[in-house]
């Protein structure tokens, strides 16, 4: 059992704000329906539920959701399995669109989102803010990281892990002194610079961000008044430098594996890739921890199960290395290193391999699937192959720059 902070007022003193409005253009067309913190993953959770989990597990109790875009799903998920806090303690999670109180525009950037939404963090005047992505997959306590903020008198303080340096071209990238004072950001630089000590390696920002209220107010103030992309990242930081004191803090992992985890799932290659690193036998990211549980909203389902075991027939119900939600059934067909999540039906002959296949898919007899993604409610008709014709697989469907083939939600399928 996680032993409560003895930083229990610096928790209460802080408003989490969990940034969850972008379009997620680049996971098309898992986003065609839903915002992308909405997007399933590893199974029977969404990828919100990350960010949710970890403030749970820190013990933050009052946190805002800023969302946008497709914000159906999104507001439905918390509401039905996030509605856990008492109000009447100071406890709280909203979702919240904008709210066109400062301006008449939609979000313009991620500090917009939060400008747009001043007026709440004026009314529950906290002592700091904290502010999240709400599309990243990792474990963090972030006691740990206000625990650090309050004691190096920071204005601001960004998380920082350490970040192969050939694909940091789309995060932020920071340089810092031997205090961990940062004196250097770069928003998703071409050239990312890399760490003195390790030329394999840059320090990136998870865009995770401490900040003292007065200082956001006031940056997000002035910001409004600029033309500038509105953004955390290329504008807000990099002008609090030279005149606030901004520090680092190095990520501490509570996956505890050998190497950090965070990912970044912006992308349907990552998106695909992460949901793989789950599924490994000494997984590299650890969904079964007691010691920091992922929480989310699960719909009462039967339990799974396989049907069939003639082999001689070629019909065996069978899972390797794969991730079984409740209600699916694997009926005669083989799934090997798959995630399966609830209510799919894996019929007789068929052959499921390196899939993610989500709420009510249905693959049929004979079909066969390698490195696929299948949305909600698709019915794969029999015989069908999918994901050994690259050229037929781009005639029909979007295919990444690594071959995953994705076929959207409630695709249908003609003779």
């Amino acid at each position: 059992m996680k032993v409560k902070p003895r930083t229990s007022t610096i928790l209460e003193d802080t408003l989490t704000v969990i940034l969850a409005g972008g379009q997620g253009e680049r996971l098309y067309p898992l986003t065609k329906h839903r915002a992308k913190p909405a997007v399933p993953f590893g199974g029977i959770y969404r990828i919100i539920d990350f960010a949710l989990s970890n403030c749970l597990n820190s013990y933050l109790k009052r946190i805002c959701i800023l969302t946008q875009y497709k914000s159906d799903s999104l507001d439905r998920h918390v509401r039905l399995g996030w509605n856990i806090f008492h109000y009447d303690r100071g406890e709280f999670i909203f979702t919240m669109p904008p709210q066109f109180r400062t301006s008449e525009k939609w979000y313009q950037g991620t500090a917009d989102a939060v400008y747009q939404n001043i007026y709440t963090i004026e009314r529950e005047n906290p002592e700091y803010v904290l502010i999240l992505c709400g599309d990243h997959i990792y474990k963090m306590d972030y006691s740990e990281l206000l625990e650090f903020h309050v004691a190096s008198g920071a204005d601001v303080t960004v998380s920082t892990t350490e970040f192969p340096r050939e694909s940091a071209s789309q995060l932020g990238v920071l340089e810092i002194d031997g205090s961990q004072r940062v004196v250097g950001f770069e928003e998703k630089p071409q050239y990312p610079k890399p760490m003195p000590l390790n030329p394999a390696m840059v320090l990136a920002s998870m865009g995770v961000y401490v900040f003292r209220t007065e200082v956001l107010i006031r940056a997000l103030q002035d910001d409004a008044e600029q033309d500038t992309s509105h953004d955390f990242g290329r504008n807000i930081i990099p002008k609090l430098i030279g005149n606030q004191k901004v520090f680092a803090f190095n990520f501490k992992d509570r996956n505890r594996k050998e190497a950090k985890y965070w990912r970044d799932v912006g992308t349907l290659d990552a998106y695909f890739d992460a949901n793989m690193d789950l599924i490994a036998v000494d997984p590299q990211f650890n969904l079964y921890d007691k010691e920091w549980p992922i929480r989310t909203y699960v719909r009462s389902h039967p339990p799974a199960k396989t049907v069939f075991a003639l082999e001689h027939e070629g019909r065996v119900g069978v899972a390797i290395n794969s991730i079984i939600s409740q209600g699916s059934i694997v009926s005669g067909g083989r799934v090997k290193n798959s995630i399966l999540s609830p209510e799919v039906r894996v019929n007789s002959y068929s052959n499921v391999e390196e899939c993610i296949l989500m709420n009510g898919v249905d693959i049929g007899r004979h079909a066969k699937l390698r490195r696929v993604i299948v949305d909600k409610n698709v019915h794969i008709p029999p015989g069908v192959e999918i994901g050994y014709n690259a050229e037929e697989d781009r005639r029909r469907f979007t295919v990444t720059e690594s071959g995953v083939v994705v076929i959207p939600r409630n695709a249908c399928f003609w003779d």
